[in-house]
This record gives C-alpha cells, sequence and structure tokens, in this order.
C-alpha cells in the first residue's frame, strides 16, 4: 500500500489544529450532530468528523463506526487533506491507493468514500467530514452540496472554538494583569509608606525636642536607615526598569567569583546576624569569570537577602563557590519552601509566592528577577528548588572567564 502524502503546509496546519484545541472532547458531541446529518442526509451507513493529526486521525464525530481512529498512514482521509479538495472513490477495491487499506481488507469492509475538507481560514485543512459505504455507489450532486456544506460548518465550529478559547485565555490574561497591577501597587504603597511614616514619625519627635543626645542620636539612626532602604527600593525599580528596557550598561571585566560572593555576604552579614542567622561562607579563589563586577554583586546580594529575609530566625545559610566544572555560586537555606506551583514564577518581575504574603515578608517581589537579568545577560544561568529536607536551593552557574569573553553577552 503507497504511503500516505503529507501536505507542504504540514508544520503550520498542525500548529493550528493545536491553538484551535480541535481535540478538546467539548467539541465531541457538536461534531456527532453533523457526522448523523450527514449520514442521514447522504444515506450511508458510516460518517466520521476525522480530524487529521501529526501521527494519529481522531474520529471526533463518528456514526456507524467502532473506531475513534487510526494512524496518520491508513486510510483516505490525508488524501484529501493532502489535496485540500474533495475525494470521492467510487470503489475502493479498484484504487491503488487504498485497496491494500486495513479499512478496505477488513472491517468495515469499505467499498465507497467520500470526503470533503475542513478547510481552515487561513488555508489548512484540518481533517475531513467523510461518508463510507460497504458497496461501490455515488452521491447525487445535491448530496455532494450538502456534504460541503456540513465540512464548512464543522469548520466554522471548530474556529468558533479556537476564538472562544482564545478569548478566554485573554480575559484570564488581564485579570490575572489587573491582580498583579494591583498586588504591585499594595506591595509598593506597603514598601514605601512603611520608612516614609518611620521617617516622618521621628523627625517630628525630634522637632519638637527635649530629648537627651543618646536618643537623638538614636532617632536618627532610625532615620538614616529608612531613608537608605527608600533609596535601595527606588535604585531597584529604576534597575529593574532599565534592565527590561535593554538601556542598562554593562562593562564586563575578569573577576573571582569567590571575591564578589565575599564582598556580597559582607553586604548581607548585619542583616543575618541580626536574625541569629548562622551565615557558613566556603569560597575558595580561584573561580574566574568575565562579568561586570558591580553588576554580578548586585545579584548575589538579591539572592543572598532573599535567603535572610525566608530564612526563620535562628536558621543557617550555606554559601559554597566552586570553579569546576564550571564557576558556581550555591546558597543552601534552612527557611520557607516555595510551594512547586509558586516555584514556576520566582522570577517574574513584581510576583511574590503565597508564603512570602502570608507572612508579611517585607520585599517588592523584583530581587530574583533582577538576579536572572543580570545572570542571564552575562550568559549564565541561576536556579531555584526546595530542598528535601527543608528550605531552598539557589545554584548560579556563569561560563568561565575565557570563553564568556569570547562569545560576549547573550
Amino acid at each position: 500500500m503507497p504511503k500516505t502524502p503529507i501536505p507542504a503546509d504540514e508544520a503550520e496546519r498542525l500548529r493550528e489544529m493545536e491553538e484551535l484545541g480541535v481535540l478538546d472532547p467539548a467539541l465531541g458531541p457538536k461534531l456527532h450532530s453533523i457526522a448523523v446529518l450527514a449520514a442521514r442526509i447522504c444515506r450511508m451507513p458510516v460518517a466520521l468528523v476525522n480530524l487529521v493529526g501529526g501521527e494519529r486521525q481522531y474520529f471526533q464525530g463518528r456514526v456507524g463506526m467502532d473506531l475513534s481512529g487510526v494512524d496518520r498512514d491508513s486510510g483516505f482521509c490525508p488524501y484529501v487533506v493532502d489535496a485540500g479538495a474533495p475525494l470521492e472513490i467510487h470503489d475502493a477495491l479498484a484504487d491503488p491507493r487504498v485497496r491494500e487499506d486495513a479499512l478496505v481488507t477488513g472491517e468495515p469492509h469499505v467499498r465507497y468514500y467520500v470526503g470533503a475538507p475542513l478547510l481552515s481560514s487561513r488555508g489548512h485543512t484540518l481533517g475531513t467530514v467523510c461518508l463510507f459505504d460497504h458497496r461501490p455507489r455515488r452521491l447525487t450532486s445535491e448530496q455532494r452540496e450538502v456534504l460541503l456544506s456540513l465540512a464548512a460548518n464543522a469548520t466554522m465550529l471548530l474556529e468558533a472554538h479556537g476564538r472562544a478559547e482564545e478569548r478566554d485565555r485573554f480575559t484570564q490574561g488581564l485579570r490575572e494583569l489587573q491582580e498583579l497591577k494591583e498586588q504591585f501597587l499594595r506591595t509598593v504603597n506597603h514598601e514605601l509608606r512603611t520608612p516614609m511614616t518611620s521617617i516622618r514619625s521621628y523627625l517630628r519627635l525630634l522637632k519638637e525636642g527635649g530629648l537627651d543626645e543618646a536618643t537623638e542620636h538614636r532617632f536618627l539612626e532610625v532615620v538614616e536607615r529608612n531613608r537608605a532602604r527608600l533609596l535601595d527600593l527606588l535604585d531597584d525599580l529604576l534597575l529593574l526598569a532599565s534592565l527590561n528596557a535593554g538601556s542598562l550598561g554593562f562593562s564586563p571585566g575578569p573577576a573571582d567569583l569567590a571575591g564578589l560572593t565575599s564582598q556580597a555576604v559582607g553586604d548581607v552579614i548585619d542583616d543575618a546576624r541580626s536574625k541569629g542567622h548562622t551565615l557558613n561562607l566556603h569560597a575558595p579563589a580561584g573561580a574566574e569569570v568575565w562579568v561586570d563586577a558591580g553588576r554580578l554583586r548586585q545579584a548575589l546580594r538579591h539572592l543572598l537577602d532573599n535567603a535572610v529575609k525566608f530564612t526563620l530566625p535562628g536558621g543557617t545559610i550555606d554559601v559554597v563557590v566552586t570553579a569546576e566544572p564550571a564557576p558556581t555560586l550555591e546558597i543552601r537555606d534552612t527557611g520557607i519552601a516555595v510551594e512547586a506551583e509558586a516555584l514556576k514564577h520566582v522570577f517574574e518581575d513584581f510576583y511574590r509566592a503565597p508564603n512570602a504574603e502570608e507572612q508579611a515578608i517585607a520585599g517588592l517581589g523584583i530581587g530574583l528577577s533582577i538576579t536572572d537579568k543580570i545572570v542571564r545577560w552575562h550568559g549564565g544561568d541561576v536556579a531555584v528548588e526546595n530542598q528535601a529536607g527543608g528550605g531552598i536551593r539557589i545554584v548560579l552557574t556563569l561560563p568561565r572567564a575565557a570563553s564568556a569573553q569570547r562569545s560576549g553577552p547573550s
């Protein structure tokens, strides 16, 4: 038996079928109704609405046929898909293309076939509305017109289903975008308002006077700490905007990942100690990288800052730098695990995992996003996963200095 043909637009055709969701079980009853009409009006024992996939044919609507589908190379319909035009075979036993096909030589012993293409508005043939009989015969012109009309209606049904699916996805996307916007505004409002309120309150107390020198000094330290926090928040927002716009300048050069990690640990050590954390650093020199040292230090600081914030008081944070097989930084903490679904989104802008919201952990949800963008600019990779015994494991990998210098930024 000759191998059935593959149309020139096969890749685009299959992509459209996937986009339309033509195999959605919800379409079954409607396509079955079309098969019933085709069988009754054309007086045929077997009628199918057959969607021809890449490896299989799916009988989504069927009358007089127990099979739910056959292989792609079997049967008659692939010829209709290839030609994009109706096909009528009056006697299958006399047609060399199909006379040895299993549907002809065995059940249901097809002798007659006619199929009309499901031709989409993009010009791709998604399948057929087809009819079988157990004896040679011909369609009348009226029956042929009905078959073509039913095929057109089946196609409109598939495309309407696809548009509805697309509309639902778009509506869901708008809903999620609105939720993200509202969450962003709530988070930014809280993160900015809290230090500003603190600054205003302490300045008012200082202005009223009557405080001893030690108290004044302590109040001024609080004001300075909150001022620095505000500037850090604004700097991060501006940094994220520049990264997204592709306008951030990078000045790469040779650097030691161990040295940069040690500096980043120094940036967060006071916060770690204030929470009673044990912060262990193992970073032997020799992990040479070609990076913008300042930008990478920002990325490392965000990773470590996350570990400090999400580790419960008295926890442990281990930081290890290795040079082989590639320069790698690994951070393990005993902090709060993240739900599997949330892990998929941790590198998205302004995403905050549910446990961060529930436990009111400070942050805008942009630290990991900034880190990911900076690391990817350098041709590296960063991954986050839950540890079996609890806590989070973060692995950041960068190319070696020589290879990164040759290939440039990604």
